[in-house]
């Protein structure tokens, strides 16, 4: 049983990297043998750094996660470029806190990255008391619930309602 989960997960990285590979280098037979051999490396390194266990990643909230960072990216990227392009667009900049569900550990250190993963929010670490301080170039737009639903997604892909075991 555990060789067929490990296998199963293995597949499904191995999936998941190469299908990175082709949206990063295209669709080219010439590309695609260093794509494979590169898959077949980092999915050796992923299970080697991160063995299959009990917490598996759903793979449908992974990629509502993907598609919503995605959209984020443009949404915010085109109004960090408006705002960059028209200095009539005030900035607003500042730190927020955000009371996360998270227990400190990788979870958390994955989220902290997904907020950097949108233009014009920066994690830039924890306060004493836990919540995240994030900056963000203008503190009146809404980033806490953009950061509550990120959150939400993330804790989906991990099959998880809650706080780190």
């Amino acid at each position: 049983m555990a060789g067929t989960i490990a296998a199963r997960v293995a597949v499904t990285r191995g999936i998941g990297l190469l299908v990175v590979w082709i949206v990063i280098a295209g669709v080219s037979l010439s590309d695609l043998a260093a794509g494979i051999v590169a898959v077949m490396i980092a999915t050796w390194v992923s299970l080697v750094l991160y063995p299959p266990g009990a917490e598996q990643i759903r793979f449908v909230p992974s990629m509502r996660l993907g598609f919503r960072l995605l959209i984020d990216s443009v949404v915010a990227g085109s109004d960090v470029a408006r705002r960059a392009l028209d200095p009539r667009l005030p900035l607003n900049p500042g730190l927020i806190r955000y009371s996360t569900l998270l227990a400190r550990g990788p979870t958390q250190a994955t989220f902290k990255t997904i907020i950097c993963l949108v233009p014009g929010t920066l994690s830039i670490g924890s306060a004493p008391d836990g919540t995240l301080l994030v900056h963000c170039l203008d503190v009146a737009q809404p980033v806490v619930p953009g950061l509550a639903r990120n959150e939400a997604l993330l804790l989906g892909a991990l099959g998880r309602r809650r706080l780190d075991a």
